[in-house]
Protein backbone atom coordinates (compact mmCIF):
# COMPACT_ATOMS: atom_id res chain seq x y z
CA UNK A 1 0.00 0.00 0.00
CA UNK A 2 1.25 3.21 -1.17
CA UNK A 3 1.56 5.92 2.21
CA UNK A 4 0.80 9.59 1.75
CA UNK A 5 3.38 12.12 3.40
CA UNK A 6 3.37 11.93 6.89
CA UNK A 7 1.12 14.49 9.05
CA UNK A 8 2.17 17.06 11.49
CA UNK A 9 -1.75 17.30 11.71
CA UNK A 10 -3.58 17.45 14.85
CA UNK A 11 -6.63 17.10 16.10
CA UNK A 12 -6.62 20.17 18.04
CA UNK A 13 -5.44 22.49 15.15
CA UNK A 14 -8.91 21.14 13.18
CA UNK A 15 -11.90 23.51 12.82
CA UNK A 16 -15.01 23.08 11.13
CA UNK A 17 -16.46 25.09 8.42
CA UNK A 18 -19.64 25.28 6.23
CA UNK A 19 -20.19 27.37 3.08
CA UNK A 20 -23.04 27.81 0.93
CA UNK A 21 -21.00 27.32 -1.80
CA UNK A 22 -18.01 25.52 -3.44
CA UNK A 23 -14.11 25.99 -2.65
CA UNK A 24 -11.73 25.39 -5.42
CA UNK A 25 -9.65 22.17 -4.70
CA UNK A 26 -6.47 24.11 -5.62
CA UNK A 27 -7.13 25.59 -1.75
CA UNK A 28 -6.18 21.84 -0.40
CA UNK A 29 -4.00 18.87 -0.81
CA UNK A 30 -6.44 16.43 -1.83
CA UNK A 31 -5.78 12.10 -1.15
CA UNK A 32 -8.59 11.13 -2.86
CA UNK A 33 -11.95 11.52 -4.53
CA UNK A 34 -15.17 9.88 -4.73
CA UNK A 35 -18.06 11.30 -6.48
CA UNK A 36 -22.16 10.17 -5.95
CA UNK A 37 -24.36 10.60 -8.11
CA UNK A 38 -28.43 10.93 -7.25
CA UNK A 39 -31.20 11.84 -8.96
CA UNK A 40 -31.55 15.13 -7.29
CA UNK A 41 -27.95 16.13 -6.01
CA UNK A 42 -24.33 15.13 -7.10
CA UNK A 43 -21.94 14.86 -4.18
CA UNK A 44 -18.08 14.90 -3.99
CA UNK A 45 -16.27 13.88 -1.69
CA UNK A 46 -12.55 14.43 -0.65
CA UNK A 47 -10.04 13.32 1.90
CA UNK A 48 -7.24 15.43 2.58
CA UNK A 49 -4.33 15.36 5.44
CA UNK A 50 -6.09 14.03 8.23
CA UNK A 51 -9.42 16.03 7.30
CA UNK A 52 -11.89 15.85 4.58
CA UNK A 53 -14.12 17.85 2.78
CA UNK A 54 -17.75 16.86 1.24
CA UNK A 55 -19.62 19.25 -1.03
CA UNK A 56 -23.48 18.76 -2.44
CA UNK A 57 -24.32 20.20 -5.69
CA UNK A 58 -28.35 20.62 -5.87
CA UNK A 59 -30.63 22.28 -8.23
CA UNK A 60 -30.73 24.67 -5.47
CA UNK A 61 -27.51 25.62 -4.54
CA UNK A 62 -24.10 24.55 -3.34
CA UNK A 63 -23.39 23.29 0.45
CA UNK A 64 -19.53 22.39 1.19
CA UNK A 65 -18.68 20.64 4.38
CA UNK A 66 -15.23 20.95 5.68
CA UNK A 67 -12.56 19.73 8.12
CA UNK A 68 -9.42 21.87 7.84
CA UNK A 69 -6.58 23.25 10.15
CA UNK A 70 -7.65 26.66 11.53
CA UNK A 71 -4.91 28.09 9.82
CA UNK A 72 -5.53 27.17 6.35
CA UNK A 73 -6.46 30.20 4.10
CA UNK A 74 -9.78 30.08 3.56
CA UNK A 75 -12.13 32.73 1.68
CA UNK A 76 -14.83 34.27 4.10
CA UNK A 77 -17.66 34.63 1.07
CA UNK A 78 -20.40 32.13 1.34
CA UNK A 79 -18.94 30.58 4.65
CA UNK A 80 -22.03 30.14 7.01
CA UNK A 81 -20.46 28.67 10.30
CA UNK A 82 -17.11 28.13 11.61
CA UNK A 83 -16.11 26.00 15.00
CA UNK A 84 -12.98 24.44 16.68
CA UNK A 85 -13.78 21.09 17.67
CA UNK A 86 -13.95 19.78 21.10
CA UNK A 87 -15.55 17.43 22.81
CA UNK A 88 -18.91 16.91 21.67
CA UNK A 89 -20.76 19.27 19.93
CA UNK A 90 -24.04 18.80 17.68
CA UNK A 91 -24.83 21.34 15.25
CA UNK A 92 -28.25 22.29 13.27
CA UNK A 93 -28.48 25.34 10.58
CA UNK A 94 -31.17 26.11 8.15
CA UNK A 95 -28.87 27.11 5.06
CA UNK A 96 -30.47 29.76 2.51
CA UNK A 97 -31.08 27.26 -0.27
CA UNK A 98 -34.05 26.14 1.80
CA UNK A 99 -31.50 22.91 2.71
CA UNK A 100 -30.81 21.74 6.44
CA UNK A 101 -27.77 20.69 7.87
CA UNK A 102 -26.97 18.83 10.67
CA UNK A 103 -24.41 17.82 11.97
CA UNK A 104 -22.76 15.50 15.52
CA UNK A 105 -19.02 15.47 16.37
CA UNK A 106 -16.90 14.23 18.93
CA UNK A 107 -13.31 14.37 20.08
CA UNK A 108 -12.52 10.73 21.32
CA UNK A 109 -9.11 10.93 23.68
CA UNK A 110 -8.60 7.31 24.82
CA UNK A 111 -5.41 6.24 27.14
CA UNK A 112 -2.66 4.02 25.88
CA UNK A 113 -4.54 0.65 26.76
CA UNK A 114 -7.84 1.85 25.05
CA UNK A 115 -6.73 3.48 22.05
CA UNK A 116 -4.91 0.69 20.50
CA UNK A 117 -7.99 -2.19 20.32
CA UNK A 118 -10.28 0.78 19.17
CA UNK A 119 -8.07 2.14 16.35
CA UNK A 120 -7.41 -1.56 15.51
CA UNK A 121 -11.24 -2.40 14.57
CA UNK A 122 -11.74 0.52 13.49
CA UNK A 123 -8.89 0.14 10.92
CA UNK A 124 -9.69 -2.90 10.05
CA UNK A 125 -13.80 -1.77 9.32
CA UNK A 126 -12.24 1.28 7.01
CA UNK A 127 -9.94 -1.59 5.43
CA UNK A 128 -12.83 -3.60 4.01
CA UNK A 129 -15.12 -0.39 3.39
CA UNK A 130 -11.91 1.02 1.25
CA UNK A 131 -12.31 4.63 1.17
CA UNK A 132 -9.83 5.45 3.70
CA UNK A 133 -6.30 7.24 3.62
CA UNK A 134 -2.96 6.60 5.94
CA UNK A 135 -0.59 9.22 6.38
CA UNK A 136 3.04 8.61 7.63
CA UNK A 137 4.86 6.36 8.77
CA UNK A 138 3.30 3.90 12.05
CA UNK A 139 3.80 5.17 15.45
CA UNK A 140 3.88 2.20 17.82
CA UNK A 141 2.30 -0.06 14.55
CA UNK A 142 -0.38 2.68 14.20
CA UNK A 143 -0.96 4.93 11.37
CA UNK A 144 -3.02 7.92 11.18
CA UNK A 145 -5.90 7.60 9.11
CA UNK A 146 -9.01 8.64 7.05
CA UNK A 147 -11.71 6.95 6.70
CA UNK A 148 -14.92 8.55 5.22
CA UNK A 149 -18.35 6.34 4.40
CA UNK A 150 -21.72 7.81 3.52
CA UNK A 151 -24.99 6.81 2.92
CA UNK A 152 -26.64 8.47 -0.61
CA UNK A 153 -30.46 9.05 -0.32
CA UNK A 154 -32.96 10.46 -2.47
CA UNK A 155 -33.66 13.11 0.05
CA UNK A 156 -30.64 12.98 2.30
CA UNK A 157 -27.29 12.99 2.09
CA UNK A 158 -25.34 10.86 5.21
CA UNK A 159 -21.80 11.32 5.52
CA UNK A 160 -19.75 9.53 8.65
CA UNK A 161 -16.11 10.43 9.18
CA UNK A 162 -13.46 8.99 11.20
CA UNK A 163 -9.94 10.78 11.49
CA UNK A 164 -7.28 8.69 13.81
CA UNK A 165 -4.42 10.56 15.42
CA UNK A 166 -2.16 7.49 17.09
CA UNK A 167 0.54 10.44 18.50
CA UNK A 168 -2.70 12.01 20.38
CA UNK A 169 -4.41 8.78 21.58
CA UNK A 170 -6.66 10.60 19.60
CA UNK A 171 -9.99 10.13 17.22
CA UNK A 172 -12.26 12.73 15.65
CA UNK A 173 -15.61 11.55 14.54
CA UNK A 174 -18.12 13.17 12.84
CA UNK A 175 -21.67 12.20 11.26
CA UNK A 176 -23.57 14.96 8.79
CA UNK A 177 -26.37 15.05 7.49
CA UNK A 178 -27.82 17.40 4.46
CA UNK A 179 -31.48 17.08 4.46
CA UNK A 180 -32.57 18.55 0.89
CA UNK A 181 -36.34 19.56 1.89
CA UNK A 182 -39.67 19.24 -0.59
CA UNK A 183 -38.37 19.18 -4.47
CA UNK A 184 -38.75 22.37 -6.20
CA UNK A 185 -42.26 22.51 -7.67
CA UNK A 186 -42.61 23.31 -11.53
CA UNK A 187 -43.66 27.56 -11.63
CA UNK A 188 -46.86 25.45 -13.58
CA UNK A 189 -47.36 22.65 -11.91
Amino acid sequence: MERNPPTKQRVDDLHFFLFERTLHPELFEIATVKRVEQRRYQAEIWILQCAHAVTVHTARGAVMELIAPEMQILPKTGLATSFRFRGERDHVQALDSGMRYILSSQVERMTPQVFPSTFRELHRHAQRKGFFVEFGEPIDGMTAFSFVDFEARDHEFHVYAFHAFPSDLTLLKTQSILELGPEPRDRFG
